[in-house]
Order: C-alpha cells, then sequence, then structure tokens
C-alpha cells in the first residue's frame, strides 16, 4: 500500500510518501524562521506559510519517492490537534488530492503518528519496531503541547493513564528559555548549555510526592522565576521586576544560563522518570516503554528514560532518525496506513478540523 501523507498541524510543512511502513520520503519545510522573533507561533503567519510551501514540498516528495500520483493507493492528512487555521490548509490539499487521483482518504490524529513512529521504517525497511512483538507498550508522548503517558494495548486501542495539568513540558522548556533569553523554540539550546552546566542550582520536582499520575510544570517554571530573581539580586543588588524577567529584558552571563539550564532540565527528567515509573509499576503486563514527540529528542530526556527501562528489563522503543521525532508526514502516513488497513476511510466530503482532538477519541 502507498500512502500519501500531509501534515500542517503547527508550524511544520509536510508531505510523505511510503510503502507500507517503510518512508519513501519525508519532506519538511520550517517556519521557525517566521516565529522566532515573535517568541512563538503566529496562526496566520503559519497558515500563509503552508499555503506557500505546500506545493514545492508535495511536489519534492513525489520526486524523491520516484512516484506518481497515480501510484498512490491512499491519502493521509493531520485533522488534529492543532492550530485551527493551519490544519485547514493540509485538509484542502488532502481532499483536491484525493478527488483528483480517485484514492480514499484517510484522516489522522498528529498525536497517533508520534505513538506510532516508533514502528516506522526506512525506506531500505530498516529501523522500526515491530508492533506484534512491542505490544501493550506505554509510550510517553512529550511535545510542545502535550505530555501524556499512554497505555497501548493495540494499534488504535489507546488509554491515557497520564498527562498534564497546564503547561506541556515543550511549553515549558520555551518558557524558560525566553526568561534566560535563549529565542524561540528553546528546547535544543537549552539542552546544549545544560551540557556545559554545573549543578549549582536546585529546583523543585514537580508533584514528586503526590499519588496523582499527572505531570504539573507550571510551578517549576515559576520557581526557575524567583531563583532568577533571587540571583539577580544577591550579584547586581539592583531591584528587578518580574515582568521583565518574563519577557526576557534581562541579560545574563553564560555560566548562569548553562547552570540553570542543567538545573531546569533535571528536575525535569526527574519528574517525568518518577511518573513513569509509577505507571510501569501498575501495568506489569507491558513489553516496552516508547518515546515521541519533539522534546523526544533530547538526548540527555532519553538516556534518563533508557537506563528506567533497563532496570525494569525492558527495551526502549525510539524513532529511527532524528526527525521521526519532530511533526513530519511520515509518522502521519504511517497512522494513515494502519486506519486504511483497518478501514477507516472518510466518508464526510466536508471533513473538517478538530483543533483539540484526543487520543482514542472518535472522528
Amino acid at each position: 500500500m502507498k500512502t500519501l501523507a500531509i501534515e500542517t498541524s503547527c508550524d511544520e510543512t509536510s508531505v510523505a510518501i511510503l510503502d507500507n511502513r517503510r518512508i519513501l520520503s519525508n519532506i519538511l519545510a520550517t517556519q521557525i524562521p517566521w516565529h522566532a522573533k515573535y517568541g512563538g507561533v503566529v496562526p496566520d503567519i503559519a497558515r500563509r506559510k503552508h499555503k506557500q510551501f505546500l506545493p514545492s514540498v508535495l511536489s519534492r516528495a513525489l520526486k524523491i519517492a520516484q512516484t506518481k500520483l497515480d501510484d498512490i493507493d491512499v491519502v493521509a492528512v493531520t485533522i488534529g490537534p492543532g492550530l485551527a487555521i493551519a490544519l485547514e490548509v493540509g485538509i484542502s490539499q488532502a481532499i483536491k488530492l484525493s478527488r483528483q487521483s480517485n484514492k480514499p482518504l484517510v484522516a489522522v490524529n498528529h498525536m497517533e503518528g508520534h505513538l506510532l513512529s516508533v514502528f516506522a521504517q526506512n525506506r531500505l525497511g530498516r529501523g522500526g519496531a515491530d508492533p506484534e512483538s512491542a505490544l501493550p507498550m506505554l509510550s510517553l508522548l512529550i511535545s510542545g503541547g502535550h505530555t501524556e503517558i499512554v497505555l497501548v494495548k493495540a494499534i488504535g486501542d489507546y488509554e491515557i493513564i497520564a498527562e498534564t495539568l497546564d503547561d506541556a513540558i515543550g511549553e515549558a522548556y520555551d518558557k524558560v528559555g525566553r526568561m534566560l533569553k535563549l529565542g524561540y523554540p528553546a528546547g535544543q539550546v537549552m539542552e546544549k548549555l545544560a551540557q556545559a552546566g554545573r549543578p549549582r542550582f536546585k529546583l523543585p520536582v514537580p508533584m514528586l510526592q503526590s499519588q496523582n499520575l499527572n505531570f504539573s510544570f507550571s510551578g517549576l517554571k515559576t520557581a526557575v522565576l524567583y531563583q532568577i530573581k533571587d540571583y539577580l539580586q544577591s550579584t547586581s543588588k539592583q531591584k528587578t521586576e518580574l515582568k521583565d524577567i518574563v519577557l526576557g529584558r534581562v541579560d545574563f552571563d553564560r555560566s548562569f544560563v548553562e547552570d540553570m539550564a542543567l538545573a531546569f532540565q533535571i528536575s525535569v527528567c526527574r519528574s517525568l522518570i518518577a511518573k513513569l515509573e509509577k505507571v510501569c509499576r501498575l501495568h506489569p503486563q507491558i513489553k516496552a516503554i516508547s518515546l515521541g514527540g519533539g522534546v523526544a529528542g533530547n538526548a540527555f530526556i532519553r538516556g534518563q528514560i533508557r537506563r528506567l527501562a533497563k532496570q525494569k528489563g525492558l527495551p526502549l522503543l525510539v524513532p529511527y532518525s532524528q526527525k521521526m521525532y519532530s511533526d513530519n508526514a511520515g509518522m502521519i502516513g504511517l497512522a494513515g496506513y494502519y486506519r486504511a488497513l483497518a478501514g477507516k476511510f472518510v466518508t464526510d466530503p466536508n471533513l473538517d478540523r478538530v483543533p483539540n482532538l484526543r487520543l482514542g477519541q472518535d472522528y
């Protein structure tokens, strides 16, 4: 089965061509340079850039896969969660291609794409876990908009065990990064800076003693804010307004930023490990732990999760390439492939976006 997939849920324009689980091409055009100066994604800019980039990205994906539109068996597209006006661009293009080629259309949950990304193979059929031997598994999904632990009973059968009560982990990285004047997005920059950091700051671990399985990162963000305020008062002896710190209007020496980045990353990891370890105890039937989402591209976090998996005697499943952690059409095509196998095709000609779509929700 050859699948053409389109992903436009946020600020990445992507098209992929798959042959069953093999990703033949996975083209991505980033919009970060246009959003960075605003400190976050501007929906209207995202919509305009998707419209601008999509035709050329589609053409490149077909060319690299050495595939013609007539060769496609099914068209897959992200319908949510995501930015409504960004999702609309991809959906409109997918409907057009489906009608033009007279091929069926499948709608895909963006988070199911992240969830199943560990099963994707490269164009040679290498990489990618075997679903039959990996399921049931626990999947930790960590991205700019989500922090969830999901029990994957079977492909298409998911139960959200834990989720964030406030900020997603990627959102927390960006907000702390803004305080430290690291620009947008801040995750990769903070990871690199933390490698040179010294352990001189200690931050609380959110909900460490709570029996609640959910996550919370808002309090950690506030703890960073007050640590910065105390540091500034002790070094400059000048009063600094909290709003100036939050808005990234304060300059710091590099060593301070490195050390704070390390403290933040350690606290985040301890929170993830603590919750995941509790969930593992509650579900002894699992055969594997998997990671998905943009923040899972952080090598330090992966290393800590790998250590936990080893302690539990479980394999840690991760996508076969760094590109597969970020938003990309390859993972959408894989989820679309499995939905097509299950006969879950779109029958409503007025397919609409679902910005707040949750895993396990019917659509």
